[in-house]
């Protein structure tokens, strides 16, 4: 029988406290009892559950047994047979678009700090701020060590203004833009579309025929960043976290 849970070794070293992940969208009271015993078997803290939004006893069940809806997942996608990014726009773009350097890190760091709050790690008031700040500062400095197999950015004046994330398709998922950050002086004069395009293109001469991004429910700005170059909604989800010590929502 397939575990019906997994232990997170990063997340539980990340915030010192044990995390697991219900590995099925579907919740039963079968389930739950399988899932309950795993959580006390494993001494988890925290437990991630990514359900099914359009299965309505999941959502019930997930309501009466403690877990707390922290964020509404979706994920959008483009296909990209025949998209060309015209070059004449890239002359006029509001950026010059370049590969990341290790000389940005530092910078990229500072965007990252505050640039996902609209995250389920700040949305749940049980992960301290400065730990959810520092995820996403890590997230980005790994990405240009090598998690990424692109990192983009924005440059003014020879100093990074925002990033965005790329990565190939692997056996285990598809393409996908991982990480979109812009430094908040420089929002909304159209970088992320500039930043998007780009890292379309970088998909294209990759021989990748379509790419996805998550962003969260309540990120509007985002989800009409995506629309504006394409993207069309393909999921949505609902992530729960259940606290068993320690925190309660």
């Amino acid at each position: 029988m397939t575990e019906i849970c997994e232990l997170l070794p990063w997340d539980s070293e990340f915030f010192d406290f044990r995390i697991g992940r219900v590995t099925t969208p579907h919740l039963s009271t079968k389930i739950l009892r399988r899932i309950s015993a795993w959580c006390e078997e494993n001494h988890i803290e925290c437990l991630y559950f990514l359900a099914d939004s359009g299965h309505g006893e999941t959502t019930r069940l997930a309501e009466q047994n403690d877990f707390h809806l922290v964020d509404i997942r979706i994920t959008l996608q483009k296909n990209l047979d025949g998209w060309h990014h015209d070059e004449q726009e890239q002359l006029f773009a509001p950026a010059h678009i370049r590969p990341a350097r290790t000389s940005d890190i530092a910078t990229l760091r500072d965007i990252a700090k505050d640039n996902h709050t609209q995250s389920r790690f700040f949305y749940d008031p049980c992960f301290p701020i400065p730990l959810c700040q520092s995820l996403y500062q890590t997230w980005i400095e790994k990405s240009c060590q090598g998690y990424a197999d692109s990192v983009l950015v924005s440059d003014s004046a020879g100093e990074a203004t925002g990033y965005i994330t790329c990565h190939l398709p692997t056996s285990e998922s598809g393409a996908k833009i991982g990480l979109l950050g812009i430094e908040p002086a420089f929002q909304g004069q159209g970088i992320g579309q500039a930043l998007v395009n780009t890292a379309l293109s970088w998909f294209v001469m990759n021989q990748v025929s379509s790419v996805s991004v998550i962003t969260q429910g309540r990120n509007i700005s985002a989800q009409r960043l995506y629309q504006q170059c394409g993207f069309l909604t393909s999921e949505l989800q609902l992530w729960y976290h259940r606290w068993f010590a320690g925190c309660s929502i």
